[in-house]
């Protein structure tokens, strides 16, 4: 008696340690689930990658409109000296005539002042000479270090920069449509995966029932056969159609545990991930169809697929002004500052030392056998042709829209229908087990009627969330599923 009293008090303060745990069970809606999927979704991710590298890209091109400064530096190890003289050059020297007021050559002459020539060479013998020895003119020049610092101002690129500017804007903006047009996807595929969570976990309920709605049948005819008014072969009829209900339970049970599983890793959760929906208890209580009005410009400028198409156009018609600009001059300001080692401009002295330069480049082009035109008119091939696309491309979602409103039209037809089936087969089943009671009814008929109740309630389940799906998709074709 003693353990049954300390028994009971500490049973009460584990359960109430459990308690708070179990009400503290995270409940999913599927607004939560869409942000956890945008937030954690590998494809996203790389979307944004691609956005701040075109951004980077934008960056770069609108620098090149500012001069760019650069560095050059050399080294070099010669084997030789410069040598400028094989030998000791000798130079002639001059004189001043006061007479003639001009210089003359200091040259051997003959009594009579004729000069005299060397009969080895032919050349006149000097009297002077100015010696120049070779080592002077000797320069070591085994280490070089030279450099240069150089300044380019862009004057006029045949309005390459400004196309490549244009370019880079607008590939940013393709890359932001490419991601919203993949967040889209993910967003329908998270509803796709969530939805039928909430269809396999109402149809587990109504398998809970229907083997329940069995059950009692099997209570009711093994009491009939014990009372000998129902035959054997009625209660292996029954025992047959309740295990049927059974497997099926089994099936349903495992496939919404795999259903958890695929909307937990769409999400980004890991695949263990017990995921509690919000709309799991789901009840009907749809209200009448609202006839969307559609204008299809407005469709098409929404379309985040077809915008990433529109910006290729535009990008590809910069593409023709870049390749355009190949076939026009260039304008551009030159400065540099250069330097070296043994210092050129300072009889090779082993120090260094430069000077700044400053001019203009233009470069013309002038026949290059129509290669540049060829390539021009590549680029307006492409871009006619991405025009094409386009318009293929709005054709095609034309059709994909109609088709969606036509899907979900009939989808509130569909469930209009499904529950009208429903109320019949509810009264069906009620008349086939009254008629059962009194006598009146078989065994089989009992279970036909459970039967036809069992799939009017799949079939209304598989309506209504029919009806959301095809209200996430036409939200999708028409450009309105943004997140």
């Amino acid at each position: 008696m003693r353990l049954r009293k300390s028994f009971i008090p500490c049973c009460a303060v584990l359960l109430g340690m459990a308690a708070p745990q179990a009400v503290s069970a995270e409940i999913y809606t599927l607004d939560s689930c869409r942000n956890m999927a945008v937030h954690n979704n590998k494809t996203i991710k790389m979307a944004e990658e691609s956005i701040r590298g075109a951004g980077y890209e934008r960056k770069a091109a609108k620098s090149l409109y500012l001069p760019g400064i650069d560095f050059a530096g050399t080294y070099l190890y010669n084997q030789r000296t410069i040598n400028l003289l094989g030998e000791d050059a000798k130079l002639p020297t001059m004189s001043f005539d006061p007479s003639t007021q001009t210089f003359k050559y200091n040259l051997l002459t003959t009594p009579d002042g004729t000069p005299i020539k060397d009969p080895a060479t032919g050349s006149y013998i000097p009297t002077e000479v100015a010696v120049i020895p070779k080592d002077a003119m000797s320069f070591d020049t085994h280490n070089i270090f030279a450099g240069a610092f150089t300044l380019t101002q862009p004057v006029y690129m045949g309005g390459q920069i400004k196309a490549l500017n244009e370019i880079t804007k607008y590939a940013e903006k393709m890359a932001m449509a490419a991601r919203n047009s993949v967040v889209q996807d993910v967003v329908f595929a998270v509803d796709q995966a969530y939805w039928l969570v909430v269809s396999l976990k109402s149809k587990q309920k109504l398998a809970d029932s229907f083997v329940s709605l069995v059950d009692t049948l099997r209570y009711s005819v093994d009491e009939m056969v014990k009372a000998g008014v129902a035959t054997h072969s009625d209660a292996l009829m029954v025992d047959v159609k309740l295990n049927e209900a059974k497997i099926m339970r089994t099936k349903l049970d495992n496939g919404l545990t795999l259903a958890r599983m695929a909307l937990a890793q769409v999400c980004g959760l890991p695949v263990q991930e017990e995921m509690t929906l919000a709309d799991e208890d789901f009840k009907s209580g749809r209200t009448a169809m609202v006839d969307p009005v559609l204008n299809m410009q407005d469709v098409f400028a929404r379309r985040q697929d077809l915008e990433v198409v529109r910006q290729g156009i535009t990008v590809l018609s910069q593409r023709e002004k870049l390749a355009l600009g190949n076939m026009l001059p260039k304008i551009a300001i030159v400065g540099a500052y250069e330097f070296s080692n043994p210092n050129l401009n300072d009889g090779f002295r082993k120090r260094f030392g430069g000077g700044f330069s400053v001019g203009a480049t233009v470069a013309i082009p002038i026949w290059h056998w129509g290669g540049n035109y060829n390539h021009y008119r590549a680029t307006k091939s492409a871009t006619n042709a991405q025009r094409m696309m386009l318009e293929d491309l709005e054709e095609k979602v034309e059709l994909q829209v109609k088709q969606a409103k036509f899907s979900f039209q009939e989808a509130f037809k569909t469930y209009d229908m499904t529950k009208s089936n429903m109320a019949s087969a509810e009264e069906n089943l009620r008349s086939a087990q009254l008629g059962f009671r009194e006598g009146v009814m078989t065994t089989t008929d009992v279970i036909a009627a459970q039967t036809a109740w069992l799939q009017a309630n799949s079939e209304k389940i598989d309506a209504e969330i029919g009806i959301h799906l095809c209200e996430v998709y036409l939200d999708k074709v028409i450009g309105k599923l943004n997140y």
